[in-house]
């Protein structure tokens, strides 16, 4: 009897034990983590008016792991366009966040809520729009114009906006209605982003010389920019570039000498000169920043569009051109009196980004492109 009840208690030590280790597994398997999808990275293209920010917004565009929106903001500022600058930061900093994290329900207060996807706008400038899941006549691997994407591809339902971007790596976002990088704080130690900031800067001789040309486009901004009535008369256009320069230095004294520890790492000052002297090399550091893959398909659109032969006349144009001429054709555009009042009213911009100021009309065009921007050029 003694030894069946051994056998017994054996036996019934087996099967708890049994029972114990089986328990044990399902416990870890149901609290072993998931493989996680790897936190989306959000870049911030910085920048003003006409400084090369649309053509840079493509290098981010074209990127098959990139979702990218140009200037979402300017939404808001059509719909606000009776306030500052300075009132409308909050608005356009919390549709920035939401856009990063895909949630595209805060354009309902800027927008119609009949709204295609088509009303976003420049929405074509967007390749993540032009190929699946937001349009299914590219694939995501195309680079695709915008004239192209424009004539196919408007017709699907603003749903797609928040579907594509949900799909991607990147979230890229050009904007140029920022004039102070602490306005940005938030987002930069929001625990839900992962934020880069790539500010990008232009001669302010060249942007005087590009705002000249398409005055009329920009004539809502500017007068958010600086009030309407400082816009009028000879004096507007320079009141414009003052209050545009001094956010460029602002937003770089904050960006590269800050002690901050949320901004190591996560800013970068990249001139549209260096860009256009050498592409190549500035975009692989621009996606080494990002995190990104810098392909052969890539590498070559690169060349080719800033080794065209056009000379991007039109606002927003970024189709191929002879970037390098474009870039300093401001010498033989603007007369040396102008010139002068830009370079007075940035003259702190102009030191602190490392451009140099000419001193008389036979230097303006006759000074080497080298020596024109070759202080601070990293």
């Amino acid at each position: 009897v003694m030894k069946f009840r051994r056998v017994q208690v054996l036996l019934i030590l087996v099967v708890l034990s049994f029972l114990l280790i089986r328990f044990h597994f399902l416990l870890c398997s149901n609290n072993a983590p998931m493989e996680e999808k790897p936190s989306p990275v959000h870049i911030l293209i910085l920048s003003s008016w006409r400084s090369g920010s649309s053509f840079t917004g493509q290098i981010f565009s074209q990127h098959p792991s990139v979702f990218y929106l140009m200037e979402p903001a300017w939404h808001v500022w059509v719909k606000m366009y009776q306030n500052t600058a300075e009132v409308l930061h909050m608005a356009v900093r919390d549709l920035v966040r939401s856009v990063f994290l895909c949630d595209m329900s805060v354009f309902d207060a800027y927008m119609s809520s009949q709204k295609k996807k088509s009303d976003l706008f420049q929405w074509e400038t967007s390749r993540a729009l032009c190929s699946p899941p937001a349009c299914d006549s590219f694939s995501r691997s195309d680079i695709i114009t915008a004239g192209n994407c424009r004539t196919i591809c408007g017709k699907y339902p603003f749903s797609k906006v928040e579907e594509a971007c949900k799909t991607y790596s990147h979230v890229a976002i050009k904007e140029v209605r920022f004039f102070d990088l602490k306005v940005l704080y938030p987002l930069l130690t929001d625990p839900s982003l992962n934020l880069k900031i790539i500010h990008l800067v232009r001669d302010p001789r060249a942007v005087f010389r590009s705002r000249e040309n398409t005055m009329a486009d920009l004539k809502r901004d500017s007068d958010i920019v600086v009030g309407s009535q400082r816009t009028k008369g000879e004096m507007g256009p320079y009141n414009a570039m003052q209050v545009i320069c001094k956010s460029h230095v602002e937003i770089y004294k904050a960006g590269s000498q800050a002690t901050a520890s949320f901004l190591k790492d996560r800013y970068l000052l990249v001139r549209y000169e260096d860009i256009v002297r050498d592409p190549l090399a500035r975009a692989a550091q621009m996606y080494r920043f990002a995190e990104l893959h810098f392909t052969p398909e890539l590498q070559r659109w690169v060349h080719n569009i800033t080794h065209g032969k056009g000379e991007g006349a039109q606002a927003f144009d970024i189709g191929s051109r002879d970037a390098l001429r474009v870039a300093q054709a401001w010498r033989n555009a603007l007369p040396f009196q102008k010139i002068e009042k830009v370079q007075n009213v940035c003259k702190d911009a102009m030191d602190l980004l490392g451009y140099r100021l000419v001193q008389s009309e036979e230097e303006q065009k006759n000074m080497s492109l080298d020596l024109l921007f070759a202080q601070n050029s990293s």
